[in-house]
C-alpha cells in the first residue's frame, strides 16, 4: 500500500468524481482508476459503487477513510514540523451549501488563494443538513452551516454571520404595495420555499403553525435560485435570506414584505471536528474566514 494511493483514495472520496480527482491531483483518470482498483485489491474489499454516473463510499470506504485521514493528518503535521517557515502548500476541503457557496464563500477563497496559491481547495456542495457528517467522516476539513445556534459535542462551531430571512415578491404581486401584512392576506396565495429537511425550512414551518394556518399551499423547491427566479416570474412568495435576494431588490426586481420573522435565529456557522489535527492550512483558512465573515461590534448577535 503506497503513499500515492492513499492521497488518491482520499481526492476521490472527497470529491466523488474520478475526473475531478485527477484533475487535483494532475492525473490522467486512468491513473485514478488503476490505482483505487489495486487498493481495493490488496484490501479484497469494494471501496466505492458506481451507482449509474454517480460515485458513493461503501461502508467499508467510509470506515477506511476515517484511518486514511488519520495518516494524512500526522503526514501533515510531520510535514508542518519540519518545514515550519516555509510557504503553505497541501489540499483543503471546504463544504457549505449552495446559499453560503454563492453568496459568502467567494471573497474568502478569493483572500485565501491570494496569500496560499500553494494550496489547493477542493470545494464541496453538500445539502445543509448533511454538512455535519462530511466532517465526522472525514471528508472536509472545515464545513459551513446554516442553522440556527449549533450545541455539538463533537463538532468546534463558530456563528459568523446572522443570517435575515424575509418574505420577497415580484413588484406587480397584490402584496406589494402594501405596508402592513396580517396573516389572513396569505390565504391563497402560493409559498416558494426549501423542502423539508432544511433548518430554515423547519422554522418556517413552525413559524406559521403559531398563526394557526393548518395548511399552506407551497411549491418546494432544493435550489434558492430557482425559488428566487420563480418568485421574479410572479409564480409566488420566496422565503428566502436577503443576501441571496440584494441585487434583485436593488434593481427593483422584487420586493420584501412588511412580515417579520423574529424568532427566526439563523447564521451562518463555521465547524470542524474537535478532534481534527488543524494544520497550519486549516488555521490559516479559518483565520481568513474570520477575518472576511465574522461580526463585528454593530452586528454582534444579541
Amino acid at each position: 500500500m503506497e503513499l500515492r494511493q492513499l492521497n488518491t483514495f482520499h481526492t476521490v472520496a472527497t470529491t466523488l468524481n474520478f475526473s475531478r480527482a485527477a484533475e487535483a491531483l494532475n492525473y490522467v483518470p486512468s491513473n485514478v482508476t488503476m490505482q483505487i482498483k489495486a487498493l481495493e485489491e490488496e484490501l479484497n474489499v469494494r471501496l466505492f459503487d458506481r451507482l449509474g454516473k454517480h460515485l458513493v463510499l461503501t461502508a467499508a470506504g467510509k470506515r477506511f477513510l476515517t484511518h486514511v485521514q488519520d495518516i494524512l493528518n500526522k503526514l501533515d503535521e510531520a510535514r508542518s514540523s519540519v518545514h515550519d517557515n516555509e510557504i503553505l502548500s497541501g489540499t483543503l476541503t471546504i463544504s457549505a451549501n449552495e446559499v453560503v457557496c454563492a453568496y459568502r464563500l467567494p471573497e474568502v477563497f478569493k483572500l485565501f488563494r491570494f496569500r496560499y496559491p500553494g494550496v489547493r481547495l477542493i470545494f464541496r456542495s453538500v445539502s445543509n443538513q448533511q454538512l455535519k457528517q462530511t466532517l465526522f467522516e472525514g471528508t472536509s476539513d472545515v464545513a459551513f452551516i446554516l442553522d440556527e445556534p449549533i450545541q455539538s459535542t463533537g463538532l468546534a462551531v463558530e456563528a459568523l454571520t446572522e443570517e435575515n430571512f424575509r418574505l420577497f415578491v415580484a413588484p406587480d404581486h397584490p402584496l406589494a404595495k402594501q405596508t402592513a401584512i396580517q396573516l389572513e392576506d396569505f390565504y391563497g396565495e402560493v409559498f416558494l420555499i426549501n423542502e423539508k429537511g432544511c433548518p430554515y425550512r423547519t422554522m418556517f414551518d413552525q413559524t406559521f403553525k403559531k398563526g394557526d394556518i393548518d395548511s399552506i399551499s407551497s411549491l418546494e423547491f432544493q435550489s434558492a435560485e430557482a425559488i428566487k427566479q420563480c418568485a421574479i416570474s410572479g409564480i409566488g412568495i420566496a422565503f428566502l435570506p436577503k443576501i441571496v435576494t440584494e441585487v434583485e431588490v436593488e434593481r427593483g426586481e422584487l420586493v420584501a414584505l412588511p412580515w417579520p420573522f423574529p424568532n427566526l435565529d439563523v447564521y451562518t456557522h463555521m465547524a470542524w471536528h474537535k478532534d481534527k489535527w488543524l494544520s497550519p492550512i486549516i488555521l490559516s483558512f479559518i483565520e481568513t474566514a474570520r477575518e472576511i465573515l465574522a461580526f463585528t461590534e454593530d452586528n454582534m448577535p444579541k
